[in-house]
């Protein structure tokens, strides 16, 4: 018996029952677009990760204050603007390019009977955008003359627009931020969320006015510090940190009432975080392949013992050992193979959706892998029934009612 008889006796084993076969190849397709699914979704979170924090910067530093061991978590000692200021001396860092004090807020914000939450208002000077490379879709941004003179002007996010600007053009339009009417010079181009942070959803006022009229003349929040290149990032971080000991009188830099995030650091961390979630992800679902492989030993299994007599008929004939495991085998691969396209086939189609807010993101290693699985464990979990079927005595099986 040739190749193509052996599969096209499978093929016609696997046609005789047909729901039964129908619901094997199901577990191995819910078993293989798992698999390509979440291996997917991990690969897309990761990207997304990737972008958001490309997103501000590969060159930047993020500069916030130390946090106490003490109850409360309150700061050891705060960040002034006599501490951004000391960032700018060409001199003492001659590797940074632009500095940007930060004070941070939320509020209320309201338009003609519409309010929006805001979680991220931001107070700083007209070099943060360009550092953070948050880009003015429409109108402009605020000038360094009107942070001096404390003007009270907004830049707003995509987000925000969307919840208080439905269908008007917000440029030139007045906004109440928690009682403080604001003038809407301009609006970001969409950056896109990062998990449940919507970088999109933020209100960017002079310092000045935010700290006039919101949070008082207090400590900052942070420091952004742009180098001059990637190149340029660890020396630069290198400089910041001396000026900030020198001037916070630091001298272990491992007890430093600072703290200074590196973005590409930050960026290699989060890649390899999201890789190793992305592996957890595959093997979670790589378990359903497993329950798919055991269905197709349970129902060999249960094909075999209906089909004793017919292979003690063919045994008696003179059909040897290896071609009885030979067909059985290929009818087990056969119901993997099947549910291994079908998987590939739906998981291909429900990529185009998104999936708990990410979208998936296909691989062809991911697919072939999954796909090669599928067919390996029809023929490991195939091997148990199709060597029972051969090892059966033929006087035996023609015995059997």
């Amino acid at each position: 018996m040739n190749g193509w008889e052996v599969v096209r006796y499978a093929l016609g084993g696997i046609a005789v029952n047909k729901l039964r076969s129908a619901l094997t190849m199901l577990g191995i397709l819910i078993g293989v677009a798992s698999v390509i699914l979440l291996v997917g979704v991990g690969n897309g979170a990761s990207e997304q990760v990737q972008d958001s924090l490309e997103s501000l910067g590969t060159n930047t530093l993020t500069i916030s204050p130390a946090r106490g061991a003490g109850a409360g978590g309150t700061a050891v000692r705060p960040l002034t603007l006599d501490d951004a200021e000391a960032l700018t001396h060409r001199d003492a860092v001659p590797d940074v390019a632009a500095v940007a004090p930060v004070v941070q807020a939320s509020g209320t914000g309201s338009y003609d009977g519409a309010s929006h939450e805001i979680p991220q208002i931001v107070g700083t000077g007209p070099q943060w955008f360009s550092i953070t490379n948050s880009a003015v879709g429409q109108g402009r941004v605020f000038t360094a003359d009107e942070l001096e003179q404390g003007r009270k002007v907004v830049v707003l996010g995509r987000s925000v627009v969307s919840e208080l600007f439905a269908g008007v053009d917000p440029v030139g339009r007045q906004i109440v931020v928690q009682g403080v009417p604001l003038e809407v010079i301009g609006v970001l181009k969409a950056k896109g969320s990062a998990g449940a942070q919507d970088a999109d959803d933020v209100a960017v006022l002079p310092l000045t006015t935010v700290q006039a009229t919101l949070t008082g003349y207090g400590s900052l929040s942070q420091i952004v510090v742009q180098a001059r290149s990637a190149e340029r990032l660890a020396s630069a971080q290198g400089e910041v940190s001396a000026v900030l000991n020198a001037r916070h009188h630091v001298t272990d830099p491992s007890a430093a009432d600072y703290r200074i995030l590196n973005q590409a650091q930050l960026l290699e961390t989060r890649t390899e975080t999201t890789r190793t979630f992305t592996v957890l992800l595959g093997a979670v679902a790589a378990i359903s392949l497993l329950v798919g492989g055991i269905g197709i030993t349970n129902i060999m299994l249960v094909t075999v013992t209906e089909r004793i007599r017919e292979i003690g008929i063919r045994k008696a004939i003179g059909a040897p050992k290896g071609v009885i495991m030979s067909q059985f085998l290929a009818e087990a691969t056969l119901l993997s193979v099947g549910g291994g396209l079908l998987g590939v086939a739906v998981a291909l189609i429900a990529s185009r959706f998104t999936l708990a807010g990410v979208e998936p993101v296909l691989t062809t290693g991911s697919m072939a892998l999954a796909f090669g699985v599928s067919v390996l464990i029809g023929l490991v979990f195939g091997s148990l029934p199709a060597s029972r079927a051969a090892g059966l005595r033929p006087i035996e099986a023609l015995r059997h009612e």
